[in-house]
């Protein structure tokens, strides 16, 4: 399926793309394409090194005639989120993605794609693989685990760069380019729960699919359904209404994206009116997410039997502690228009045998923000006697409007574009900020092509966009600051 992505321009760019694709590189799982880079690294005889984290190093010597330029710092990271529609048959850990061309984008047949940031990281191997672009000495950085807690760019040294400007290729409109970014912080439940015997036999299983899902910073303001609230709230009235007994739940998957699909099992002892009340109430749900989610299903059908129960005393309180997860937007930036500041995702929901897993993401601009949001959660699971365990936590970056590299940036993109581009922010949580820990006053940008529906199966990167990228990065190359 790659044949035809091979054939698109920049050609070089969009082959080293596919030959990454055909590398499994889950997040926490990337031996494979560690090894990949060193190799590639290698064979094109540039110096090349993997720190103690994985994290691989690739340098290059300027062009002639911009030996005097400061070196720049190109940055990517390896790893990609794994999500799939469930009825796509395909396996992440042995399976390269399969890559379809539509109208005028390129997408996966099903499943992610890996243009966040495999487009980046195949800009980078483009510049060094070949000797008739004109550019400074480059130090090419690949980080590892991104997407699942940063621990590549955590991980890495100070001393290991040499240069001062950093440009990370990983943001997803190409019409911005991007000063400063969210931080985060995960926070999780484990909580073995009582358990008891059915004393119904009307087993049935609840599932929500059928959402757009998408990046959980990116996309958090858009609205869309996140599919363990919506199974949540159906089972917190059930629970009142009609003698709900819990089985079992699964919602959601990784802690980055919102989740999609969630299905939960368990008894009713009231039938009377439960199959018309659900019926009722999810098309009050479905009108609510008419707009941003029209896809969205709730199916209910018959399951088998369980041989336990979650226990009434226990349900009641783990349905009001989920119910009462703050999701989605916490507050607006006061000072940038139209930015999210502090939000929460509910990104992961299993109970069974007894034993709750839940896992969240909070992210902010503002540090106190965050740990505020945090602690909130924190405190409505000690309410029921449970402890959140707060993990992963990365600073956010902040904006520097008098950014050498940004004034560069901004005059090259009004003279090849001939428009002003727009100079922003992101809720989405980039390597910047902790970055600039181990390396304190590094100038640093980013930007990208123009991706959509990142961290879900409709992600899928633009065709011109990624020339106009292309075009971009080889011009600032060219005319790097002094």
């Amino acid at each position: 399926m790659s044949v035809a992505v091979r054939a698109l321009e920049p050609r070089t760019l969009w082959n080293h793309f596919a030959d990454l694709n055909a590398v499994p590189r889950p997040s926490k799982k990337e031996e494979r394409v560690i090894a990949f880079m060193k190799s590639f690294g290698e064979e094109l005889g540039l110096p090349t090194e993997v720190d103690h984290v994985g994290n691989v190093i690739i340098r290059k010597r300027a062009s002639a005639g911009l030996e005097h330029k400061p070196t720049l710092i190109l940055q990517s990271h390896l790893d990609m989120v794994h999500q799939k529609n469930n009825d796509t048959d395909f396996d992440f850990d042995n399976e390269g993605i399969r890559m379809l061309i539509e109208d005028g984008w390129v997408t996966a047949d099903g499943t992610t794609l890996g243009a966040d940031n495999g487009i980046g990281v195949a800009a980078i191997m483009a510049i060094l693989s070949r000797d008739d672009i004109p550019h400074p000495a480059i130090e090419a950085l690949f980080t590892i685990d991104e997407e699942t807690g940063m621990t590549g760019a955590q991980g890495l040294k100070g001393g290991v760069l040499e240069g001062r400007i950093l440009l990370n290729l990983d943001t997803e409109e190409d019409d911005e380019i991007d000063i400063g970014c969210a931080g985060g912080i995960d926070t999780t439940v484990e909580m073995d729960l009582s358990e008891e015997t059915p004393t119904s036999a009307n087993w049935f299983k609840l599932t929500i699919k059928g959402l757009k899902g998408g990046h959980s910073g990116m996309d958090i303001h858009l609205g869309r359904g996140n599919a363990n609230k919506i199974l949540i709230r159906l089972l917190f009235e059930t629970s009142e209404r009609f003698g709900l007994q819990l089985a079992e739940i699964d919602g959601g998957g990784l802690r980055n994206a919102i989740p999609r699909e969630a299905w939960a099992a368990f008894t009713v002892r009231d039938m009377d009116g439960f199959k018309k009340w659900i019926e009722e109430e999810g098309a009050f749900i479905k009108a609510e997410l008419h707009t941003p989610d029209p896809g969205l299903e709730i199916v209910l059908e018959s399951a088998h039997s369980y041989a336990s129960v979650l226990s009434t005393v226990e349900q009641d309180r783990m349905l009001s502690a989920l119910y009462a997860m703050p999701n989605g937007v916490y507050r607006m930036s006061p000072d940038i228009p139209d930015l999210v500041e502090t939000s929460s995702n509910l990104a992961r929901i299993v109970y069974k045998d007894g034993h709750l897993h839940m896992a969240s993401l909070q992210r902010s601009a503002v540090e106190s923000s965050k740990m505020d949001l945090a602690a909130a959660i924190r405190a409505n699971w000690a309410c029921i006697g449970a402890k959140a365990v707060h993990s992963g936590s990365y600073p956010g970056w902040a904006p520097n409007p008098e950014s050498a590299i940004l004034k560069v940036m901004e005059g090259q993109y009004k003279q090849v574009f001939n428009e002003e581009p727009s100079i922003v922010a992101c809720h989405a949580g980039l390597e910047c900020g902790i970055l600039a820990q181990n390396y304190p006053g590094m100038d640093m940008i980013s930007f990208g092509p123009t991706i959509r529906g990142a961290h879900s199966p409709d992600e899928k990167v633009n065709i011109e966009s990624v020339e106009k990228f292309w075009k971009f990065l080889l011009s600032i190359l060219a005319d790097s600051p002094e």
